[in-house]
């Protein structure tokens, strides 16, 4: 019989759900937008068995995929778990092989040396397959309808890099998918790689590159011309792999730098650009980053100090709740100085704020919207539990660049949202005319609806509810896929 452990991991609003399932035409309150047509994909961790370790973390779980098929003014909803080589091996043999998050030591006998991912970060469409990506490992590759597994994928051989970010994004004007990995040559290296992948799913380029030391890079910026690195200490070794601590620890003394390659099949390492921020600062998702004459902008969600409790203080503080309390900051540096340190550091909003979004046909370039979670503390919360970090997201946030205008939608008392997603209008509406669509989750309920809101008056609350009746656990990411671009 499956036991989970009675953790914050696994319990509350984090506890495991396991299941696997259709709704055709999902119940609706309110109207779906007759130009909405496409796919919604998000993925949540959502460990099979119960784990080896009861301390294990909430991101070691087996990716659940959800798909939300927009079509018709209608929502169909189906759910699968991606079929790593992990979730197999452990599926054949009844129960978890796999040891605690990303160290291989703590693994059984039998899968020394199998591929760890669990595919359960982010999904996007590209060339037609579903990406599903877990930054410690390859790109498995899933069908973006049906959901079936194909595998992971090396593109022929081609790539050298044995890990595949889980930030990557699309270059609206080339439309290229845009990547790298990190530990690229095994774990806890400091070797890295960028690369681009075509439209039609071939490999272009890939650069190598090292890192000032090994870190956590689960996000970056991507400009017109260049591939934009935050290096931000949550870092590990092999001492504390052998000691098993948490993979992870946060460490004050190291700074933290920016580094920026041009995007070029000709590129090397040694084209490469470092930058030296002013202080050491917690860092990780990137709402966006773009260019301004030789100066590089990227707006970023930044806390005065370690966001995340699961991976602890190198050097034993305390976990400090306010300083670990992100805020959209704008970094820029300026490739024509002779300079190593960073230009500026403007604070952009004083809302709490994470997970980050943008108009995705403005990726790389000058933009106006963006859009972000946000934990309201003034606002009552009528239930126990958080999401993992131990923030309580309950606003949805839009900032006008352009104008310094912000607006938000508060889910109720009784809610929290998960990551917001945009979709246009049209494919060639103006910047930021459409929709935000995100799923609320109702813990006094236990359901989760997914709402549409229009993006540039979120005040105005939901158009539209698609209403499932579960609870989906807390996801990580999620993205849109024009019905027109689903198969390739």
């Amino acid at each position: 019989m499956a036991h989970y452990p009675e953790t914050p991991g696994f319990t509350g609003v984090l506890r495991p759900i396991r299941l696997e399932g259709d709704i055709l035409d999902m119940e609706v309150e309110g109207e779906i937008p007759a130009g909405m047509n496409g796919t919604f994909h998000r993925v949540h961790p959502d460990a099979q068995f119960p784990p080896k370790f009861e301390s294990d973390q909430f991101f070691n779980g087996d990716g659940m995929i959800s798909l939300f098929h927009f079509h018709d003014g209608k929502v169909d909803f189906r759910q699968r778990y991606a079929q790593t080589d992990k979730w197999k091996l452990e599926r054949d043999a009844g129960k978890s092989l796999f040891g605690a998050y990303r160290n291989p030591l703590t693994d059984d006998e039998a899968v020394k040396g199998q591929i760890r991912g669990t595919a359960n970060t982010n999904v996007m469409v590209h060339a037609g397959k579903l990406y599903a990506m877990k930054e410690d490992s390859p790109v498995l590759l899933m069908d973006p309808l049906t959901l079936e597994t194909h595998g992971y994928h090396d593109f022929g051989g081609k790539l050298k890099n044995q890990t595949f970010n889980a930030h990557a994004k699309i270059d609206p004007v080339s439309g290229n998918l845009c990547t790298f990995g990190y530990a690229a040559k095994g774990l806890l290296t400091r070797d890295c790689s960028y690369y681009e992948i075509s439209p039609t799913g071939e490999l272009l380029f890939e650069t190598e590159f090292e890192v000032p030391y090994y870190c956590m890079m689960h996000d970056y910026g991507l400009t017109q011309d260049y591939a934009v690195f935050h290096i931000v200490p949550s870092t590990s070794n092999w001492d504390r792999l052998k000691a098993g601590l948490p993979h992870f620890g946060f460490d004050t003394t190291l700074p933290v730098y920016l580094g920026i390659l041009p995007r070029a099949a000709g590129a090397t390492a040694k084209d490469m650009r470092w930058f030296k921020a002013p202080k050491t600062v917690f860092a990780s998702h990137v709402m966006n980053a773009f260019q301004d004459g030789t100066k590089i902008h990227m707006d970023i969600p930044q806390a005065e100090n370690n966001s995340f409790p699961f991976f602890p203080d190198i050097h034993g503080a305390p976990f400090d709740p306010v300083a670990a309390q992100p805020f959209l900051h704008r970094w820029t540096v300026d490739m024509g100085s002779n300079s190593e340190e960073f230009t500026s550091v403007e604070k952009l909003s004083n809302w709490i704020d994470e997970f980050p979004r943008l108009d995705e046909r403005y990726v790389g370039q000058p933009y106006r919207h963006g859009w972000m979670l946000i934990m309201d503390t003034e606002m009552p919360y009528e239930f126990p539990g958080a999401r993992a970090s131990g923030f309580k997201m309950n606003r949805i946030g839009h900032i006008d660049h352009a104008t310094g205008k912000q607006d938000t939608w508060w889910c109720g008392p009784d809610s929290m949202v998960q990551e917001p997603c945009f979709v246009p209008r049209s494919p060639d509406s103006p910047e930021g005319d459409g929709w935000i669509i995100a799923l609320v989750d109702n813990i006094t309920t236990n359901y989760t609806d997914l709402v549409v809101l229009d993006a540039l008056r979120l005040e105005e609350g939901p158009v539209a509810r698609a209403k499932l009746p579960i609870r989906l656990r807390s996801g990580l990411h999620g993205n849109w896929c024009d019905a027109a671009k689903l198969a390739g």
